[in-house]
């Protein structure tokens, strides 16, 4: 099967497309036909190895941790899927991953994907969609009629969190560009801060319940940050190479978020797009073989939206 590895950590040139052997699944593992994956900023960074403490990869590996596809064949112990079922999944971050023809994923993990879009549209929606749904509900607790402040809202975490705190019953504020305004209000924004005329302190003048930080920040303006927060409150950060800040003396909390896979939510997440009630954002599709481009954009700043990888024809 095709499929693209790398061999050694470093720059997008280390990502080679060619030939690999097909994978068995074991005992409580589904083989996917691969339709897409997607790119994800972690990518990136296991590519280049900043992640080998936390995400022992063995190399060569094979990239791409969202994945929609088929299902082609199941390993023992598996119920509950069956040869043909459309499915989406967050795959384990140290095993190889969907920028290939097939994959292994622990059962587990995967979730049925939705009926109302393109099979390959469904992989930019797992990593995250579970990470902003974690955000909210798991580590921030957020209730109807919170104020909730997303730094970083134009990314693609950030447009379903913006989506699922207002759903909720949140007043959301969110950061955004000139270049993203729009669809920041599109995803349901009660306010937007344009983070390039003006500073989140002076923009907001009122107190949050929640900040949800999915954007690199400066540490001193990120620490300045926890005083627009209500005392008992929470500060939920994704930019986990910085501790996120706290103040203990007004009990807000601090959240360094780790995604985790979760069926459930991820069952949750899919029941929202196909009743119409969370819009699945891609900004544009790529061949896997154009995957070290997509890298290499990524590195430079130029990728703005969810980039889907296509590795089945469409």
């Amino acid at each position: 099967m095709k499929a693209i590895q790398f061999h050694e950590f470093g720059e997008p040139g280390v990502l080679r497309y060619g030939d690999v052997d097909m994978p068995s699944p074991s005992s409580g593992q589904v083989l996917i036909r691969v339709a897409a994956t997607s790119f994800n900023s972690v990518d990136g960074n296991i590519r280049a190895g900043f992640m080998q403490g936390p995400i022992p990869i063995v190399l060569p590996h094979i990239p791409g941790l969202d994945v929609a596809g088929v299902v082609e064949s199941l390993g023992d112990a598996v119920t509950g899927l069956s040869v043909g079922d459309e499915v989406v999944g967050f795959l384990p971050m140290s095993e190889d991953g969907a920028s290939a023809d097939y994959v292994l994923a622990p059962a587990a993990v995967l979730a049925a994907a939705p009926s109302t879009i393109p099979l390959a549209d469904a992989a930019a929606l797992p990593l995250v969609g579970l990470t902003a749904w974690q955000a909210l509900f798991d580590h921030a607790q957020l209730v109807a009629g919170q104020r909730v402040l997303i730094n970083g809202a134009s990314g693609a975490v950030g447009g379903y969190a913006v989506q699922l705190a207002k759903a909720a019953g949140a007043s959301v504020i969110a950061t955004a560009s000139p270049q993203t305004i729009e669809r920041v209000a599109g995803a349901g924004a009660d306010e937007i801060i344009d983070y390039t005329s003006t500073t989140i302190l002076e923009a907001v003048t009122e107190p949050v319940d929640i900040v949800v930080n999915l954007a690199p920040i400066d540490p001193t303006e990120f620490a300045a940050l926890v005083a627009l927060v209500r005392s008992g409150g929470v500060v939920v950060s994704t930019t986990v190479w910085m501790p996120t800040p706290a103040d203990e003396k007004r009990n807000v909390r601090a959240v360094d978020l780790y995604v985790r896979s979760d069926r459930d939510q991820l069952t949750e997440l899919v029941a929202r797009v196909d009743r119409g009630e969370l819009v699945v954002d891609v900004a544009e599709h790529v061949p896997l073989a154009d995957l070290a481009s997509v890298h290499a954009r990524a590195m430079a700043g130029t990728i703005s939206g969810k980039v889907v990888i296509d590795v089945a024809p469409s």
